[in-house]
């Protein structure tokens, strides 16, 4: 995959763990979709490779119990 900028990179980065997320869950896509409101067809795109709306994003994180956390900065020795 190639992307644009910074910001396609960490939302690309964010898809891969989706994408992760729902080969690796065990329910299907239809149960996914019943459960989180989210179009077959919009989690399709995501499993084909391609992006999604952040607030899918958003969604599926929520589902999968997933947070984005900011790592600390290592102390200098």
């Amino acid at each position: 995959m190639t992307y644009i900028n910074y910001y396609g990179i960490f939302f690309g980065m964010i898809i891969e763990q989706i994408r992760k997320e729902i080969r690796t869950c065990g329910k299907s896509r239809y149960r996914i979709s019943k459960d989180t409101g989210i179009d077959k067809a919009a989690l399709c795109r995501i499993m084909q490779g391609g992006g999604g709306k952040v607030e899918t994003a958003d969604i599926l994180l929520k589902y999968f119990g997933l947070t984005i956390a900011k790592k600390g900065k290592k102390k200098a020795r």
